[in-house]
Formats: structure tokens, sequence, C-alpha cells
């Protein structure tokens, strides 16, 4: 007969499985249940932790789901104006060189009103790291069309469905910056599973370790999904953003210290 385990057995140090960063605060996460943005917080505090940092990292907020992201690090933060944040970032680093300093922004932010900014400083090769969230829809605001929502897609601003013929294709931002001579290390990830938040966690460490280098600008996308936006359950927005998201945006490293992978790479899906 086994014999009964108690409560205070169990919660042991060596039986520990998991526990919170020391990089995240005790403030609750204002983020709707199921969206992505949570875990990504959680894996930039581990590799935080990780790499030794805390003291010297500096993160960028945005406006936009996110722009409460400084209640939630241990670490020095600055907000920036709307899609403003690889300006602000490049300020910072260019006077505290040797700081660790990264953005972390949404597609409104980033791929629509930060379009110019976010260019830029990819083209120019600023040392710093951008961590863009791409869930296709303004998230905060009320579900309108973003500047990565797919072709058919109905939103609050496209009724109907983005129609090509008037709202233009959805931006690959991350392709594009990858273009760009500045770039080092570009890649777009998930977090929808425990296999591709592995892989999102080695890209964003990736990241960070090219700073320490002063190798250029790094890029982490960021695929998410918005059930509160798409109007679906968590679990079922997961399942859509499979089919529908990542074929047209794929997984995967784009280039990679300063070289572009070829297309022949088979999409991460899992």
């Amino acid at each position: 007969m086994l014999e009964s385990i108690t409560r205070e057995e169990i919660i042991k140090e060596e039986n520990l499985v998991y526990c919170k960063s020391e990089i995240l605060t005790e403030k609750e996460f204002h983020y709707c249940p199921g969206c992505g943005h949570g875990t990504v917080h959680r894996i930039i505090a581990e590799v935080i932790q990780e790499m030794g940092i805390q003291e010297i990292t500096i993160g960028i907020a945005p406006v936009g789901c996110a722009v409460l992201a400084y209640d939630y690090f241990n670490v020095d933060f600055q907000g920036a104006a709307h899609g403003r944040a690889p300006a602000l970032a490049t300020a910072v680093k260019r006077l505290l060189p040797d700081r660790y300093v990264f953005t972390y922004q949404g597609d409104g932010d980033l791929a629509a009103i930060g379009t110019a900014e976010t260019i830029h400083a990819c083209n120019r090769g600023e040392n710093i790291t951008i961590i863009f969230i791409n869930n296709g829809i303004y998230g905060m605001t009320g579900g309108q069309m973003a500047p990565t929502t797919l072709e058919g897609v109905k939103t609050s601003t496209s009724p109907y469905g983005r129609n090509i013929a008037d709202n233009g294709y959805p931006l690959k931002m991350t392709e594009l910056v990858a273009m760009l001579p500045g770039t080092r290390y570009v890649t777009r990830q998930a977090v929808h599973t425990p296999v591709a938040v592995r892989r999102t966690k080695k890209a964003i460490r990736q990241a960070f370790e090219n700073q320490k280098l002063n190798q250029g600008l790094s890029f982490v996308e960021v695929l998410s999904n918005c059930n509160s936006g798409w109007k679906m359950t968590p679990v079922k927005s997961n399942e859509w953003m499979v089919e529908h998201m990542f074929p047209y945006y794929p997984l995967g490293d784009i280039k990679v210290d300063g070289n572009l992978i070829p297309k022949t790479q088979e999409p991460l899906v899992k």
C-alpha cells in the first residue's frame, strides 16, 4: 500500500520544477488570460537573470497592450512615445554603451506609427535588441486592423475583411529588416507550445548575447494570439494562429550572423 505524502513533503527545494524569475515584480499582469505577452515577459526575465545583467539592462516600453511593461520587470525602464521605442533605445545605448538595451513593441507600435524608426534603427545597425510581438491586430484599442492583419480578416475597422486593393498587403516587417545591412540576427518565433517557448528563449538569449559582442541589431519577432481581439477562446485562437498566420509568417531564423538563411529551411510550426 502506498504511503500518503504530505504537502510539506512535496514542497521541498529538491522537488522544485519552476519558480518565478526574480526579475519579475509581484505586480499581476494586466494582459487578457491566454495572451502570449505574459509568456514572453517571463522568457525575457529568465534570460536577464541567467545572464546576470539585471543591473545593466534597460527596457523601452511601447504604447499598446504592453504600455505597462515597466511595472513587471525589476530593471530600469523608459516609456517611449507611440512607435518611437527604437529611437529612444538608440539614444540610451549611445549614452550608456555598456548597458543591454531592448525594446518591447507590438505590431501597431512597431509596424505602423513606428515603421520609420524601426527601419532606420535596423539600417544603422544600432547595437540593441528589438522584441516584436505580432498578433495581427490592435489589441488594446478595440481590435482595429493592423499592418500585419491578414487578408480577409474582419476587424472593427475592416468589417468586411482586409481588402488588398484598398488596404494593401499584410506587412512582413521581419523579412523587411532582414534585408538591411545593419541587422545581425533576425528571427520569427512563437510561444504557443513548450517547444516554441524554448526556441523563443534561445532566440532572445542570442539577441542579448549579440549586444555583449557589439555585433549590431538583433530583431526577434514573436507571433502571438489575441483571443480577445479575435473573439475566440485561447485554445481556438492558438489553433487559428497555426492554421492561418504561420503560413504567411513562417517561423524560424531569417538572418544569422549577418547572413540571410536560404528559404529552403523548413518552417518551425510545432
